[in-house]
């Protein structure tokens, strides 16, 4: 179509030799709200950093769509039995209608909360991804968060503020969702002494490798095999219980640099490690 084809006149050209490039108008921010193969914030979150740890429900808060577009996108390959101890491949969304934005979308997700809870008992925790809708109406997910995780005796229940308009591209959802580790995990954890986490000098985590086809694993193999004990992947084939135990590993091993330079300085800062 004509309107269309003029729209797209840039992103078309032909290479001439001797210039450096064909004067493609390309790398430009997504227009938030429209459907791109780029990512958002919450795509970064729920479905880079947040998403593949295996033994939490992850709740897409808001319309059934960015779900959706985050859950059936990604092989992240994970071991357990899906609905039992590992939930990667099952979709849980607040499913918001127009209603909801006008009213507010808090007791929904309370009752989201409430069925996970009674439909799937072995979960370790609970994260709450917020769409745009939630941060445009001002729902206040901190404080379901802390009401349900009170009544459910502590349980691990995490917000994470990642609506899609506040980044138009993935890095800063793995940011917010880095920060939700720090605030809702490490800065909850037991005073030393009290974990029942054994440490030893060898201890090692694997951060930023989202187990896309199996990859982890293998790094896993070479790491066991040159003698190192691997405590927790970050967060492909991960689990609640291996984030808990990171800030006692001796060394964090960096794979994806974009999406984990920011916790892996706060654990370089706060815990010493390199």
């Amino acid at each position: 179509p004509e309107k269309t084809a003029k729209r797209r006149a840039k992103h078309l050209n032909v290479h001439q030799a001797g210039k450096s490039d064909c004067g493609v108008k390309s790398n430009i921010k997504s227009i938030p709200g429209v459907m791109t193969i780029r990512g958002c914030a919450y795509a970064g979150s729920k479905g880079v950093v947040w998403g593949p740890i295996k033994d939490m429900v992850h709740i897409s808060h808001g319309p059934v769509g960015c779900g959706q577009y985050s859950w059936g996108s990604r092989r992240n390959y994970y071991v357990g039995t899906t609905g039992i101890d590992s939930f990667v491949t099952l979709q849980f969304t607040s499913d918001f209608q127009e209603k909801d934005i006008v009213f507010g979308g808090d007791k929904k997700l309370v009752k989201v909360i409430d069925e996970i809870q009674e439909l799937f008992p072995l979960n370790h925790g609970i994260t709450i991804q917020s769409e745009c809708p939630i941060g445009l109406i001002g729902d206040d997910i901190e404080a379901v968060s802390r009401a349900k995780s009170k009544e459910f005796d502590g349980k691990t229940i995490v917000p994470v503020r990642c609506e899609g308009f506040r980044g138009v591209s993935q890095s800063l959802g793995h940011h917010i969702a880095n920060d939700a580790v720090r605030d809702w995990i490490f800065d909850k954890l037991e005073p030393e002494g009290k974990s029942k986490f054994e440490p030893t000098p060898y201890d090692v985590a694997i951060i930023g490798d989202y187990n896309i086809g199996g990859d982890a694993w293998s790094s896993r193999i070479l790491l066991e095999e040159m003698g190192l004990r691997v405590i927790a992947q970050w967060s492909g084939d991960g689990s609640l219980a291996e984030l808990e135990a990171t800030p006692k590993a001796k060394l964090n091993i960096l794979h994806c640099y974009r999406s984990m330079n920011y916790i892996s300085r706060h654990m370089e800062e706060k815990f010493g490690i390199p």
